[in-house]
């Protein structure tokens, strides 16, 4: 599974509807290596493992040198000083920050519970407008300083990427559409509040943002995507308008984007924060619990859907907090708000 930060359909509409030979020259090079990198990443199988609890991180960073090839030269390991490379060095940070998170919050020993190494490779390829999670490391491009700026930059594209394999090696999800949407949105949903246990902000205080900082200064947009307001994070001339809908009645039915991943998620993610919204405080401490309960008890499926999904967080709620508690009730409020639950 390969799974990248910035969707599709942004990247094809650049090289759609921009005027600008170069943006379209960058996008249309975007687009083919994550075609070419997501076919070798299938060939290749599947992701490494964890020797064994360790209860500490331990990183990698290696740097592609603007190349297309992985893993790259090691430039940085646990424990040894910073490289002096911003990137390098962020990317090091930000995987710290995640573990930590996993291990505080939830006691989750890296990306597979098991002490797995955590990997990322920065300077890939040449003005490379995306970050992917391949099945066994991060990956990190430079941007093009227009469109988008270093990827290393947020917080929470890494720690969403990094989810991405933390549903890999859970719940295993589907990359395809209601499964692949939750997919997303898993990582959406731990992304933001990676960021938010970081800044150590409360509900009311987070931005529910994923991506903020990316853009280019020209760029009409704040971040990637709201898990708060689905569809209102960008309207760029070059970049369209965010697609996402935050209610079953605007699900957008394609085949495009793994039959749209990026783009209902939109509707999850607006379930997670009406229900963080609700109970207040630390988004993280009850109703990230909730989602990592469901995410990692065994009641999900590949091919789990939105309604599977919205049972399954009901019934975690209700088990660890009790039938009728304001956490149980909390949940019901939220998948009825957005449509999922009649």
């Amino acid at each position: 599974m390969r799974c990248t930060i910035v969707p599709p359909h942004i990247l094809e509409r650049v090289l759609e509807s921009s005027t600008d030979p170069e943006l379209r020259a960058l996008a249309l090079r975007t687009l083919r290596l994550d075609a070419a990198t997501r076919t070798e990443r299938r060939l290749a199988g599947p992701g490494g493992q964890g020797n064994g609890r360790r209860d500490e991180p331990d990183r990698t960073i290696k740097d592609a040198m603007n190349l297309e090839e992985l893993p790259g030269k090691t430039v940085r390991t646990e424990g040894r000083e910073p490289t002096g490379d911003p990137a390098a060095d962020q990317a090091y940070d930000w995987l710290g920050a995640t573990y930590r998170f996993f291990e505080d919050v939830f006691d989750r020993d890296s990306i597979d519970n098991a002490g797995m190494e955590m990997i990322s490779t920065v300077h890939y390829g040449a003005d490379y407008d995306n970050a992917f999670w391949d099945g066994a490391q991060m990956v990190y491009g430079d941007g093009d300083g227009r469109l988008f700026l270093a990827f290393t930059g947020p917080l929470d594209v890494t720690a969403h990427e990094l989810a991405h394999g933390v549903t890999q090696h859970t719940a295993d999800l589907a990359y395809y559409g209601q499964p692949g949407a939750l997919n997303e949105s898993m990582s959406d949903v731990f992304g933001s509040l990676v960021k938010q246990h970081h800044l150590g902000q409360t509900a009311d205080e987070a931005d529910w943002l994923i991506g903020a900082g990316l853009f280019g200064p020209s760029v009409q947009g704040v971040a990637l995507r709201s898990l708060k307001a689905p569809g209102t994070a960008y309207d760029d001339p070059e970049l369209g308008r965010d697609p996402q809908p935050g209610h079953m009645d605007a699900y957008v039915r394609t085949h495009q984007d793994n039959g749209g991943v990026h783009i209902n998620s939109g509707i999850p993610n607006r379930a997670f924060y009406l229900l963080a919204a609700e109970l207040g405080g630390h988004a993280w401490e009850r109703a990230g619990q909730i989602w990592f309960d469901t995410l990692t008890g065994g009641a999900l499926y590949p091919d789990s859907d939105f309604t599977g999904f919205a049972a399954a967080t009901t019934a975690s709620a209700s088990a660890r907090y009790g039938a009728g508690s304001p956490e149980h009730e909390a949940v019901v409020h939220a998948w009825t708000a957005v449509g999922v639950r009649r």
